[in-house]
């Protein structure tokens, strides 16, 4: 018995209890001593059955990550669940509550029997590692769910409900009193001479893909159609294949030796990072764990239009009832009437039931009258994105809404103190930065501004996780961290088109390094009107894109943008009207236009988003490097395998990206090629961004 493994007797039956606080994680100091137990148990003549539970709130959630990469300290994973196969002449039988993932699922899988509370969960996520299970999961899964069961799964990386296992065959049996259930399952296994077949030796579930594989590779084709040049996808499906047409140990060789080579892989290693940088934003300076946040039963949201619909969604399915408040009652029952068909399409899909649907149409209450905002814990404005709009929204907030509600302002670009100012409670003001489709986007960024309370600041990021979204907290500069670096890579865009590239050739390179669009079809996408709107606003023009406006080519909407789009169709088209026009501007203009690089494009597009990325460290406007790539990966699409902006910027090398700057800033003079101070000293001393991070751990 130790700390982290401990064996109780019930009648004849052990119970061995691992307890390594907080998920019961299989590391080192947990395997040894359960291997040793395990052993024990199994040669313990007066010992009948053999049960494996957890305490705390969850059965094993998976291995140390820590570990991975390093050499692996005896007994491994794999060593463990040889060891449960060889206890072949008494029941052994998994008890699970909370999650079983990854190495924990492996774990149970080595038993013979499953039980499992109903609100248990279980899966093997470690292609959200950019890996794949590595002791066994791939080969033992099929063979008690099916293959196609299982490569949905896998490739996924999506847990599955208590009762969906059930269903599949995963868990034997549902159970309340959990610990005591499973002894009396694995007393009643013993006692009635239940067959005890290994889940290695099982073959019945995988027979009849071994006659015919057209159902897999079916399955294994919608699994990974989406995988967007991620390895780990494509290597689970593999390795469930193998499953099938291989014997069991040469599979199990296999998928070690796949996992062996991704986790040495740089994608691996980017989505390592993503994992660890997600739970280090959510530590922010001054907001400890003696910061208790405010309850939140109530939110108000300002404007039903797309931004307002979509976030009085995120909060409705968090379970949070909204106060939605339009100017008229059109717009009202038109903002509600897109949520409704929203809800709509959920249900058709089957990821929502009609009675879910009816549920949570009924949790919004609409309003023309501020006055009905005053009960609100938290009041969301999203209108439109003037300074002169938002302060007459907050003064007359300030006004309505009661003591220690929460002040929130969903802008993109503008000055959170300068709205905060508009009250008497700049305290409870912050801004709280949606993405469109703000019901689907994970991304919420968290303005703190000068004045903000440390307990707002834990409420949003409290209600953040509540709603589903992943919160980042950055400071009050013009568009933040993401907007602020968007501008930077689309600086020169306009410059690359004119010296010789095509829309579709700059799109391409982004579309090949990974992102889903390029930044012309994206500009399509969202609406080119927009920014032709914010730049006579400002005063600014861009040659080719008011041009393209002055048409009345908006994008996807008229069906011509930068691209030609059939009618129904989003698949954009080169347009050669649109490459003379790029050519007649650039004469114009006294353009010599020239054949350029891919690696010219990149250059000048991705690199100053870096160097962007570098002034607002210096800015402390975000407080690591990792935030900002949790920003660009839940944003804007940046690719998951490349791990964020300043990670991949890491990888490429920050000297090589600091002398190219330099090099365009020459040829520009454009200071957004300018190397920051940051950028040049981290360069010249051989270091990267996660030299900064390692500091603040």
């Amino acid at each position: 018995m130790t700390s982290t493994v401990s064996v109780s007797r019930h009648g004849d039956v052990a119970v061995i209890m691992l307890d390594n606080p907080p998920v019961n994680a299989l590391s080192h100091h947990l395997r040894e001593p359960l291997d040793a137990a395990l052993k024990a148990e199994r040669d313990d003549s007066s010992v009948k059955a053999i049960v494996l539970a957890c305490a705390g709130r969850t059965f094993v959630a998976g291995a140390d990550i820590t570990e991975f990469g390093k050499p692996q300290k005896a007994p491994s994973l794999r060593d463990l669940i040889d060891t449960l196969e060889s206890i072949t002449t008494k029941p052994t039988v998994a008890a699970i509550h909370g999650t079983a993932l990854g190495g924990g699922l492996e774990l149970a899988l080595g038993c013979h029997f499953r039980v499992a509370d109903k609100g248990a969960r279980l899966g093997l996520p470690e292609v959200k590692l950019g890996i794949l299970p590595g002791a066994g999961g791939t080969v033992r899964l099929p063979r008690i769910v099916g293959p196609e069961k299982a490569v949905a799964m896998i490739v996924s990386g999506t847990p599955i409900g208590a009762l969906e296992a059930e269903e599949a065959g995963l868990v034997d049996a549902l159970v309340d009193n959990l610990v005591a259930d499973a002894v009396a399952f694995a007393r009643e296994a013993a006692e009635t001479n239940r067959p005890l077949v290994a889940v290695r030796d099982r073959t019945a579930r995988i027979e009849a893909a071994q006659t015919d594989m057209s159902g897999f590779e079916k399955a294994a084709a919608e699994a990974t159609k989406k995988t967007r040049g991620l390895e780990a996808p494509l290597a689970c499906a593999e390795a469930v294949r193998n499953a099938i047409t291989m014997k069991f140990d040469d599979a199990l060789d296999a998928e070690r030796r796949t996992f062996e080579r991704l986790v040495a892989g740089d994608q691996s290693k980017a989505q390592r990072h993503l994992f660890f940088a997600e739970r280090e934003a959510a530590r922010v300076e001054g907001v400890g764990k003696e910061v208790r946040p405010r309850e939140i039963r109530k939110a108000a949201v300002i404007g039903a239009g797309t931004m307002g619909g979509g976030i009085a969604m995120s909060f409705v399915n968090g379970g949070i009832p909204v106060t939605i408040l339009e100017m008229s009652k059109e717009a009202l029952d038109r903002g509600l009437g897109v949520i409704d068909r929203n809800y709509g399409i959920s249900v058709s899909r089957g990821s929502l039931s009609p009675e879910a649907h009816k549920k949570r149409m009924a949790m919004f209450t609409p309003t023309t009258s501020y006055d009905d905002l005053a009960d609100a814990d938290i009041i969301i404005e999203a209108v439109f994105e003037e300074m002169a709009v938002k302060k007459e929204v907050f003064s007359r907030l300030d006004a309505i809404a009661k003591p220690g509600a929460i002040l929130a302002s969903n802008t993109s670009y503008l000055d959170v103190n300068e709205i905060a100012a508009m009250t008497k409670r700049p305290a409870d003001v912050l801004g709280m930065h949606f993405f469109s489709p703000a019901n689907v986007m994970k991304l919420l960024e968290i303005v703190r501004g000068k004045e903000t309370a440390p307990d707002v600041i834990a409420t949003a990021l409290a209600t953040a996780k509540r709603i589903g979204k992943v919160p980042v907290v950055v400071g009050v500069c013009h568009g933040f961290v993401g907007n602020r670096m968007l501008s930077a890579r689309s600086a020169d865009l306009e410059s690359l088109l004119l010296e010789g590239a095509t829309p579709q050739q700059v799109d391409k390179v982004f579309t090949d390094f990974g992102w889903p669009m390029g930044p012309f079809a994206m500009g399509d996408l969202a609406g080119l009107d927009i920014g032709w709107r914010n730049r006579k606003s400002l005063g600014r023009k861009a040659a080719i894109a008011d041009a393209i406006c002055e048409m009345g080519r908006y994008g996807q909407k008229t069906g011509r943008g930068y691209y030609v789009y059939e009618k129904g169709s989003r698949t954009p088209t080169p347009d050669p009207e649109i490459e003379k026009l790029i050519e007649d501007k650039a004469r114009e203009l006294g353009v010599n236009r020239r054949t350029i690089s891919s690696d010219e494009i990149a250059e000048r597009t991705m690199y100053p988003m870096v160097n962007e990325g570098a002034r607002i460290l210096e800015e402390k406007i975000a407080a690591r490097p990792s935030d900002i790539d949790i920003v660009w990966i839940n944003g804007y699409g940046f690719p998951v395998g490349r791990g964020g902006p300043m990670f991949w910027a890491d990888l490429t090398g920050l000297k090589k990206i600091a002398e190219r700057l330099e090099y365009w800033h020459g040829k520009t003079g454009k200071d957004v090629f300018a190397p920051s101070l940051l950028l040049k000293k981290l360069a010249a001393e051989g270091k990267g961004f996660s030299s900064l991070q390692a500091s603040k751990a």
